[in-house]
This record gives structure tokens, sequence and C-alpha cells, in this order.
């Protein structure tokens, strides 16, 4: 049994949680986790910035972070995405990259081992194939990925898996050095804002229900957070999109699309808080700014080095 904190050492230390696009790295960390802090979609790129998710489990404390897919960059928000991935593994103690057993290595997963190579040695490397429970050819497939880092610890698993995510959970707590909380015991499960954790579920919703283009163009902001005397938590957010054309295709015929994520969003909202919240929408056009550095920077993409 772990020793609580006041009664003598303690370990803690940061976990990155990396691999290309759509592998299933945000349900993994919600899952070790025990609570939903990061967005999921079937599409790839949901994950656009780092995310801190903070496990604490008697005098130890693991910090992961969420990190988007690397990839090859098509734009400045694909460049600003890679750099999160870099700037995540400049310092941590150990990493996890996620790999998909249903398919063989891509150039992106070479690209992943790549970025990974000049940390071994350094920290531990833990090789997780995913989706184990829809794979024909797991073993195959894990070994095709463990040549490109035969330095990594290898083991599969499936993130929606309860026991294998505690024993992977149990294993990366073991690998923590000795050091003092970063967070406080009692401090929330993520260190994102109210704020960006809402304008996160609106887009997550509206990725879900858009199609080709149209969802990678949309960018979310939350405006407002206010407490309304009847009770209600207020939320105003902003849907951003690139072109005029893609407005329409969002609002849906009679509003119908806009108020279907609207709607989705806000039960998400209610089910994780516990309370009512009235959800207000507006979309507008930001021209082109995956294509522009201050306009990702005003959309929240800023780097922590900024």
């Amino acid at each position: 049994m772990n020793e609580s904190p006041a009664e003598g050492k303690t370990y803690s230390g940061f976990v990155a949680i990396v691999g290309k696009p759509n592998v299933g790295k945000s349900t993994l960390l919600n899952n070790l986790l025990g609570v939903k802090v990061a967005p999921i979609s079937p599409r790839p790129q949901t994950t656009r910035k780092r995310l801190r998710g903070i496990l604490t489990e008697g005098n130890r404390q693991i910090v992961f972070v969420d990190t988007p897919g690397l990839h090859e960059p098509q734009d400045a928000l694909g460049e600003f995405m890679d750099r999160e991935v870099y700037e995540a593994l400049s310092d941590v103690n150990a990493v996890v990259w996620v790999v998909d057993l249903r398919h063989p290595p891509t150039p992106e997963d070479e690209q992943v081992a790549r970025a990974l190579r000049p940390l071994v040695g350094k920290v531990p490397i833990l090789l997780v194939g995913n989706k184990l429970d829809e794979a024909k050819y797991p073993e195959e497939a894990l070994k095709a990925y463990h040549a490109l880092l035969p330095e990594a610890q290898a083991r599969a698993i499936s993130a929606l898996d309860p026991k294998q995510v505690a024993a992977l959970r149990a294993e990366l707590l073991a690998l923590l050095p000795e050091g003092p909380f970063f967070y406080p015991e009692d401090f929330a499960k993520s260190d994102q804002s109210f704020e960006e954790w809402a304008a996160e579920i609106v887009r997550e919703e509206a990725m879900k229900r858009l199609w080709e283009e149209v969802p990678y163009a949309v960018a979310v902001k939350t405006e407002e957070v206010a407490e309304r005397e009847n009770g209600l938590l207020y939320v105003k957010a902003v849907i951003y999109v690139e072109r005029p054309s893609q407005k329409p295709i969002l609002i849906g015929q009679g509003g119908r699309k806009l108020k279907e994520i609207g709607q989705a969003a806000r039960k998400q909202m209610e089910a994780l808080l516990g309370r009512r919240v009235y959800l207000d929408l507006e979309v507008k056009v930001y021209p082109n700014w995956r294509k522009d550095p201050e306009a990702l920077r005003e959309l929240g993409y800023r780097s922590s080095l900024e």
C-alpha cells in the first residue's frame, strides 16, 4: 500500500503520451485517469494542444502530457501541433508511445520513432500497442513497431479494457523518481481552464458531426462564463470556420446541425459538472485561421514557450 505524502517520501514525474494521429492516445489518457479530460472523436488530429492530466495515488503523482498526433504539417496549425509534441518530450521521466495494432507501421510511426530515439537510455519508453481487441495479427504488428525502436519496452493492450489499463497505470507509477508533487493532492484531474475545457467539448461534438474538410477548419473559443440567478451556468462559445461556405454547413438546415452540436455538448457539460448549463453557440468566419500564426494565438493555440 502507498504511504501518504505526509508520512515520508514522495515520487513524481512527467509522462508524455505520443504517437501518430488517431491511435487512441486521448482515450488511453482518459482511462488512465478514470475521468474524461481530453476530447475524443473518430477524426484524426482531434487533439491539437498539449493537455496535462494529473494522477495522484498515495505518495505517487504522474503528470501525463497528452500530445497531438505527430505528422507532416500542411499549415501553421500543423506546425504548432508538431512543436507541441517535441516540447512535451523535452523534459519527461517516461514516454508512452501508442500505436495501432490493426495496421502495420506507417511513415508517421517512423517519424515518431525518430523523435524518440534521442531519449533512448535516458528515460523509459513504453511501446503500447493499442486496439488489441480489434487487431487480426497483433503479435506480428507489435513486432513490426518494436523493430522501429528496439530499445522500447513493448506490450499490447486495449485502452478500453480496465484491467489492462490498470496494469499499465501501476507500471508507470512504479517508474517514478523520488521528488515532490507538482500539484496538490486534491488538485483537479487536468490543468485546463474551464474556458478551454468547454471549448474542447464543443469542438469535439462538432468534429463528430461534420465531414470532409469542415471539421478540421473548426476552432472554438469560450467568450463568456457567468452564473445566472436561476442556478444556471451560462456558457457563450463561438465556433470559427475558415470560409463563408462552411458556415451554413455547420449551422445546417433550419439551424438543425448547430442545435445538435449544442445539445450534445451541453449534455456532456451537465453530466461532468453535475449542474444545469445554458450553452449559447455562435458561428463566425475567420478566414484561413489555420495558416495564420497570429490567428492561432488569438484562438488559444499558444506555445508554452511564448
